[in-house]
């Protein structure tokens, strides 16, 4: 079980990945430009800025042996602008990737 926490608000993320999955959290798009124009809902490109949330056991291979992933919780990643599967959950929105479309991992 993993826990989210987004805008003050926390919810218990009761969803355990299966296999080579990873549920993320994208970050907040930007509200305005450099120049400062506020833009509209509409006008705001989705991010690929995301945090792990949670992250499956690993793929199996074909002789059986599971292959842990190596992305943890707590990580910030790029992902493509729109892969995965997007989902909601008490008002706070997940994405669930395979490891595979995940680009790379931010390093602090």
């Amino acid at each position: 079980m993993a826990t989210a926490t987004k805008s003050d608000s926390t919810t218990n993320l009761k969803l355990k990945p299966l296999a080579d999955r990873v549920v993320c959290q994208r970050d907040e798009a930007e509200e305005t430009t450099a120049g400062g124009i506020v833009l509209p809902d509409s006008a705001k490109e989705k991010v690929n800025r995301a945090r792990v949330i949670a992250v499956g056991p690993g793929k199996r291979d074909d002789n059986g042996t599971v292959h842990p992933l190596s992305v943890r919780p707590g990580d910030h990643v790029l992902l493509n602008k729109y892969g995965g599967d997007e989902f909601e959950v008490d008002a706070l929105k997940y994405t669930i990737v395979k490891e595979s479309d995940i680009l790379a991992v931010i390093e602090n």
